[in-house]
């Protein structure tokens, strides 16, 4: 019922149009930017439920409990303990390793706030888990999800992540003042 809503919410009322098409491949990095508000979880939720793909996130275990565990379950979540010896990039990983389709949207940012700086972990992730990056853009100044071309990491992080970055020249998130590139 709640993906329902979402997708009434993002293509109705926010009227989102996806533009480009979801890449066949059963392991991917769903690299989203920019995230810069909750609202951005609607529209991926919505856009999850048109596209009707399989597309996880993390979300931190102390968050599940006999509450929520259905409902982030039934929306993709996957629930991740911060605590222990991996860290999240091994952890990732072997979540890559355990599931034959294993798809997961990250935001480079790590948080819906300005940040001078993404954080790595994505590249890293898609390194050690050998699966390619869909950047995938929110751009509420259009009112669009793009879907790029997958792209696959070179081990050259510096013009890798360059590159990415330029995809995302002039898209502006729900609040434009809490991104930059």
């Amino acid at each position: 019922m709640f993906s329902y809503i979402c997708e009434i919410l993002t293509f109705k009322i926010f009227k989102f149009k996806v533009k480009g098409n979801f890449p066949i491949n059963k392991k991917l990095i769903v690299l989203v930017f920019p995230h810069t508000s909750n609202w951005d979880f609607i529209i991926a939720i919505g856009v999850r439920k048109l596209l009707r793909e399989e597309i996880n996130f993390v979300i931190k275990k102390e968050y599940y409990n006999f509450f929520t565990t259905n409902f982030f379950n039934s929306l993709g979540g996957r629930p991740i303990d911060r605590g222990g010896k991996m860290n999240s990039v091994e952890k990732i990983s072997q979540m890559f390793e355990n599931n034959e389709v294993f798809r997961i949207a990250i935001a480079p940012e790590g948080t819906r706030k300005l940040v001078s700086q993404w954080k790595t972990g994505f590249y890293h992730i898609a390194l050690k888990a050998n699966c390619k990056i869909l950047p995938v853009a929110f751009d509420w100044k259009k009112r669009e999800v793009k879907i790029f071309n997958v792209f696959s990491a070179t081990c050259n992080f510096e013009n890798d992540l360059k590159l990415l970055k330029s995809l995302f020249k002039g898209v502006e998130g729900k609040i434009p003042e809490n991104s930059k590139l």
